[in-house]
């Protein structure tokens, strides 16, 4: 047989091999190409694996520096699009993918552990037709830690916040004088009897329609209390209807130990409160009704309001009452800014009723929280200002410092 021959009886012999090939080559063409892409990036470095710190167990956390090929990436066959975490209980296998961080990434938490069981982690830098896999590590367990440390921030704003508190409570109890701004409302109240004794017209008292489960009612009453020892003393009548039967008894207690302080205990009388009705609107048409029958020459709204809170002022208004609101409603805020004369905001309410009551407790609480909000001004106002600085010139160290100052007041 001549070499011709030869050539032309192996091109037979193979032909099968060459049809099947040429018709799936998905069959033998990926595994060559895996080979090659694995071949040619390296795997990722220097595996590690810990207990995630300051957790409540559960998670363990793998750290990795980068395949040299990482910052690659010009074949898209063999450029690295990520790394695969893989997880066994033995080293020897068989791994399961647990997670997958994306490229440039050095640090994947495991938050699917089991506390006491060990784990080893196997890290695969992946391309598109393959990956390059790093030695196995480990064994590591995952457990729970009793203080998080990553949350120290919050445990010394805390600190210093409730360490406020305490010293301006302990400074109150002491007799020490704390400062509280002049708020124009409380300067308004006694313009406000007065008004009505002169005018020989009742005084009316809304302390919200809320229950005394809530801190405004709470807040309300209080400002009673001392709107109705001045009224002891100008011997003004005061009608107080309220919604809630519990707000009633409150009410009555403290207009009696005002009347007692005022030395007028002959003057109370249980009738000026009465109950009306939990319900809403029937609320709001008794009030509405005893403002046109009775006219009184000043409206007191002191408490939780909703939908009522307009129909009432627009009907003190109209009989030509002064009135004088407080509420940390903030949907209600501008019924009462437009109909009433005088308006506690939000948080005036609540300082109001410690400055009247005169109670260590809710001065101190008042003035310790006046710190935190200052904690909190100064800490927006600095990182304002950094990140501003930093985008103006350029210079590194203020975005670093403003990141600082963000991550330190950084709750979540």
């Amino acid at each position: 047989m001549n070499r011709a021959d030869r050539l032309s009886s192996l091109l037979v012999a193979l032909s099968p091999a060459i049809l099947i090939l040429a018709l799936f080559p998905a069959f033998a063409i990926p595994q060559t190409t895996a080979d090659t892409a694995a071949a040619l990036v390296g795997p990722p470095q220097n595996v590690r694996v810990s207990d995630t710190k300051g957790d409540e167990g559960g998670s363990i956390t793998v750290t990795w520096d980068l395949s040299p090929d990482d910052h690659g990436g010009a074949d898209t066959a063999t450029a690295i699009i990520g790394y695969e975490i893989l997880r066994s209980e033995s080293a020897a296998g068989p791994f399961q993918s647990v997670g997958f961080a994306p490229k440039g990434a050095t640090r994947f938490a495991d938050a699917s552990t089991h506390d006491g069981v060990g784990y080893y982690y196997q890290v695969v830098a992946s391309t598109a037709q393959g990956g390059a896999a790093a030695a196995p590590v480990g064994p590591v367990m995952s457990s729970a830690q009793w203080f998080n440390t990553n949350r120290t921030n919050v445990l010394v704003i805390g600190l210093l916040l409730s360490g406020s508190i305490i010293y301006y409570i302990a400074s109150a109890r002491r007799g020490k004088k704390l400062f509280i701004r002049r708020i124009a409302g409380l300067e308004a109240v006694q313009e406000a009897i007065g008004r009505a004794t002169e005018m020989g017209r009742p005084i009316l008292y809304i302390p919200g329609i809320q229950d005394m489960d809530d801190v405004q009612t709470v807040a309300g009453v209080t400002i009673l209390g001392y709107v109705a020892r001045t009224i002891a003393e100008y011997d003004t009548k005061i009608e107080v209807p309220t919604s809630r039967s519990i707000v009633m008894s409150t009410a009555r207690e403290t207009i009696k130990s005002a009347y007692i302080a005022a030395g007028r205990p002959d003057a109370y009388s249980d009738d000026a409160v009465h109950y009306v009705t939990d319900e809403q609107f029937g609320y709001v048409a008794a009030v509405d009704g005893i403002m046109v029958r009775d006219k009184p020459a000043t409206c007191f709204y002191m408490g939780a309001f909703f939908a009522e809170s307009l129909i009432m002022a627009e009907t003190g208004n109209s009989i030509g009452a002064i009135q004088i609101a407080g509420t940390a409603m903030p949907a209600q805020l501008p019924f009462f800014v437009a109909a009433c004369d005088y308006t506690l905001i939000g948080e005036e309410l609540f300082a109001a009723s410690a400055y009247l009551s005169n109670e260590p407790k809710q001065l101190g609480s008042l003035k310790g929280q006046d710190v935190g909000k200052s904690i909190a001004m100064l800490a927006i106002a600095s990182g304002v200002i950094l990140l501003t600085l930093h985008q103006v010139t350029r210079v590194e160290w203020f975005l670093r410092a403003g990141n600082w100052v963000k991550d330190l007041f950084l709750l979540n």
